[in-house]
């Protein structure tokens, strides 16, 4: 099968919105899928298109978008690899759906988020903006026998900006794995704003304002 048709039927929704306005590319979490998780779009920009696609990975009957050999522990090899198929669908979406030269905001939750910082790391041509909503370090090879890639250590994040959105004290994406993360994204140049606040895995009302605020900045 052509990567062309691959990517076609890929499951996934698509809402054109307002040409003026951005697409925002939704990402859902571990079980979610593509109808659970546009239902944010609106919430960040009801004037925004809408691309969610499916995770495609199955954990136990769950959709994911990569496979982890244990709880935070991810299987890095299979990180990059799905990272590189969600850029390609991006590219076919992109000519697709005619969508031009509108800006792209990648916006995930948890393992949403995960691959979303994975391709913009190793795709920030393709995915330049992110919000990542109690996401952690996707490619951090200490935890795993994977070998580096070297496109995140050589990559130029300059002209890419990211949100990043954590509680405190959250056991599924730790906090020294998110500094790990802020470290290495500001040492190759890009933007990046976090945000702490009380509590653990989720998305509060105060992610979802500082998210709006950060969209109406960065855009």
């Amino acid at each position: 099968m052509s990567a062309v048709n691959e990517n076609a039927q890929w499951p996934h929704l698509f809402r054109p919105g307002s040409v003026s306005a951005p697409v925002l590319l939704m990402l859902h979490g571990t079980g979610g899928d593509e109808q659970q998780v546009s239902g944010l779009a609106a919430a960040l920009d009801r004037n925004a298109a809408v691309l969610a696609p499916r995770g495609r990975v199955q954990e136990n009957g769950m959709n994911r978008w990569f496979r982890r050999l244990s709880e935070g522990v991810f299987d890095t090899d299979d990180v990059v690899r799905r990272a590189d198929e969600l850029a390609g669908f991006l590219v076919w979406a992109r000519d697709h759906y005619e969508l031009g030269d509108r800006s792209l905001v990648a916006v995930g939750f948890s393992n949403g988020a995960n691959i979303a910082l994975a391709t913009a790391l190793l795709h920030p041509a393709v995915v330049p903006r992110v919000i990542a909503f109690s996401g952690m370090h996707p490619l951090d090879w200490a935890v795993s026998n994977a070998k580096p890639d070297a496109r995140v250590a050589g990559s130029e994040l300059a002209a890419s900006a990211l949100l990043l959105l954590n509680g405190r004290s959250d056991p599924m994406a730790p906090l020294p794995s998110v500094q790990k993360l802020v470290t290495l994204l500001e040492a190759r140049g890009a933007q990046v704003q976090q945000e702490l606040r009380p509590g653990g895995h989720g998305i509060a009302e105060t992610d979802v304002a500082a998210a709006v605020a950060w969209l109406g900045a960065v855009l």
